[in-house]
């Protein structure tokens, strides 16, 4: 075979550092400044920190847990499991400290790479966490644990004797918990080589291109966004987290070209007073993601920015489908604005059914639950096999979405299977409520919940956000739904809040509302 031909990421990053050795794979810019390395800076870095671990008694497919935001010595540590093999096992930093102890013991690291700040945290759990040998400190190190400059050190230039497999695991990527317990979702080397090599084209990537990322990289999304854009040799630009005025400077400055959010950081963008002041003609693609775009806030970012949107659907376990640019017509016909309402086409490469509960394909038009299979998708979860056996059967995935599809195999979602509400016998999704609710002007943001009724089993929510100095009566917007969606649907109770909140996807978290609302 090829020696360049990649098999595995850790091949691509080897590829990269062969062909684009000079150039920039990524940026990284704080409060404190910007770091830069080069493709082969960051495989000598990432072969150098695969050495230590190899030091420090690490095999292939053993575990390394990484609890930190985004920083240069995230991509490093990913970079160290895709050279030599060793599984990546992400935590997610918004969690409480009892449920980050519990995704640390189930991927059973025996090293944890923590930032500073979450010193306290791992010190409080670090008695109960029982298989890590090593911890690793980016940072100020306490003394129990050690700094990651000082143990990248302690590796060779050649790398670990160990090398990735087409065959192994990559990445364990918890799910958001949204039905219970995060599951470790098992992410292989070939179907993530796959999953980048499939996005890149549909994100319109190449060597010359500049994607800025700012959702968290213990998250599919961000991860995904960087592996297809370094699938093309490109760069990749990151920020900590999410702020609208860096990100309209960044765009600005740097002549970012792809960029991706999920749609309520776009909303705040284009919200932003200061939207108008940069210069953003740079951008060929916005890419947007983890839940569909309220159509008022797609058509006023389509206004300012132009035929620059792209969605993908899809969750931990695979990407599923997408609407590409040409597809976002603000003002083309009835069918093209309703398709804007969509989550797309299935990508190249996908097979997707929707099924009723029987598992038989049901009519077009009709809800179903979305299934799908793909070379790209992950192979189980971690240490659940009854949750995998559930969610994989015959080879297709189940991934617990209602939607429809129309005649030319647009999916249009229209709940979470365990999110419908059934009111009076009758089946009520709610996004078409939140979608009915958000198209009054004073709205910013809606969730819908169903809330226990003696009478109907379950009656409509909705919380509603407004926006910054609209008013708004819980009777006007019961009667603006009705003009949208047939009268049983509507709300019968509104609760206005200052805020809604969110998942690290950027998923509405319906399990806190219910715990905040749900008793009625």
């Amino acid at each position: 075979m090829h020696p360049h031909m990649p098999l595995t990421v850790g091949d691509k990053i080897a590829v990269n550092a062969y062909l684009y050795p000079d150039q920039t794979a990524f940026v990284y810019t704080d409060e404190r400044g910007e770091k830069k390395l080069t493709y082969s800076e960051f495989m000598a870095r990432s072969r150098q920190l695969g050495s230590a671990w190899y030091k420090a008694g690490l095999r292939r497919q053993d575990r390394v847990s990484i609890l930190a935001q985004n920083c240069m010595e995230y991509v490093e540590v990913y970079g160290a499991g895709e050279l030599a093999g060793f599984i990546t096992a992400t935590v997610n930093w918004r969690l409480a400290a009892p449920e980050m102890e519990y995704i640390i013991n189930d991927a059973s690291p025996k090293v944890l790479v923590f930032e500073d700040i979450y010193t306290s945290i791992i010190e409080s759990i670090k008695p109960r966490l029982k298989g890590v040998e090593k911890f690793v400190c980016i940072g100020k190190a306490p003394a129990w644990a050690e700094e990651y400059e000082k143990v990248l050190a302690t590796g060779d230039d050649a790398g670990a004797p160990c090398r990735a497999q087409e065959s192994d695991i990559a990445y364990l990527i918890y799910t958001s918990g949204t039905t219970g317990r995060p599951k470790g979702c098992i992410l292989g080397q070939r179907e993530t080589y796959n999953l980048g090599m499939s996005v890149a084209p549909t994100q319109h990537s190449t060597p010359a291109d500049r994607c800025l990322l700012m959702m968290p990289f213990f998250h599919i999304g961000a991860k995904c966004i960087q592996l297809a854009q370094h699938h093309c040799g490109g760069t990749v630009y990151m920020q900590r987290g999410f702020d609208p005025e860096a990100v309209l400077k960044s765009i600005a400055d740097n002549k970012i070209t792809i960029t991706h959010m999920a749609p309520v950081m776009a909303q705040l963008l284009f919200e932003s007073p200061n939207i108008l002041k940069y210069d953003v003609s740079s951008l060929h693609t916005l890419i947007y993601s983890a839940a569909p775009m309220p159509t008022p806030v797609l058509k006023k970012g389509l206004e300012l920015w132009g035929d620059v949107f792209m969605q993908m659907y899809g969750q931990t376990e695979g990407i599923i489908t997408g609407l590409w640019h040409h597809q976002h017509k603000p003002d083309g016909s009835a069918q093209d604005i309703e398709r804007l309402g969509s989550v797309g086409q299935q990508f190249s490469g996908v097979e997707l059914r929707l099924v009723d509960d029987n598992g038989n394909e049901v009519p077009q038009g009709q809800p179903g639950e979305v299934t799908y299979r793909t070379t790209a998708m992950f192979r189980g979860y971690w240490n659940n096999s009854a949750a995998t056996i559930e969610t994989l059967r015959d080879g297709w995935c189940h991934s617990g979405d209602i939607g429809k599809l129309d005649k030319e195999g647009f999916l249009y979602l229209v709940d979470r299977k365990k999110d419908m509400i059934i009111s009076g016998g009758e089946n009520i999704y709610s996004r078409e409520v939140e979608e009915a609710v958000v198209q009054h002007p004073a709205v910013s943001e809606c969730a819908v919940i169903g809330l226990p009724d003696e009478k109907w089993g379950e009656a409509v929510c909705a919380i509603v956000l407004l926006k910054p100095g609209r008013k708004a009566t819980a009777d006007e917007l019961i009667k603006h739904t009705v003009t949208q969606i047939a009268s049983y649907k509507k709300p019968k109770k509104i609760i206005f809040v200052d805020d809604i909140p969110k998942l690290a996807s950027g998923k509405v978290n319906k399990v806190d509302l219910r715990k905040l609302h749900g008793d009625g």
